[in-house]
């Protein structure tokens, strides 16, 4: 009885018993189990149970994806769980040094973009004060000519 319930609480148990309901039932299905066509029925029966075949076929690879996928997703879960466990172990026996946290790199800047609408600042001198740029005069042409 103990390990009855240990199986029935275990985490893994609703998405396993779904996919083997689902084996089961296409197992079933293969071996011609699920086909009353070949009784003598009355038309509602068989209409009832040809829906009921028709919505299972439809859903249970579904319910069977969800519940294969809900299992792999549990199973790595825990495993990560366990490396995490086993390193914290290593760590802790090996006592506050090793538990130092690793350095990082800074990221390294990207190329830098000019925006023409952004003027850019002027340069600094090692001193820390502006550089002084020369402005050159441009020569303005005029419209008018000289009488």
């Amino acid at each position: 009885m103990e390990t009855l319930k240990k199986i029935v609480t275990n985490q893994y148990f609703p998405a396993a018993a779904v996919l083997g309901a689902v084996l089961i039932y296409w197992t079933v299905g293969l071996l011609g189990g699920l086909s009353l066509l070949h009784n003598n029925q009355p038309p509602l029966t068989t209409l009832t149970w040809l829906l009921f075949v028709y919505a299972s076929a439809a859903l249970t690879p579904l319910a069977g994806a969800l519940a294969l996928v809900d299992l792999v997703r549990r199973w790595r879960r825990n495993r990560v769980a366990a490396q995490d466990h086993a390193w914290q172990a290593e760590v802790s026996a090996e006592g506050p040094v090793a538990a130092e946290a690793p350095a990082v790199e800074a990221p390294r800047p990207g190329p830098r973009i000019r925006n023409p609408h952004i003027p850019e600042p002027a340069p600094k001198t090692p001193g820390g004060k502006k550089a002084v740029t020369k402005k050159t005069a441009t020569k303005k042409s005029s419209s008018r000519k000289a009488a």
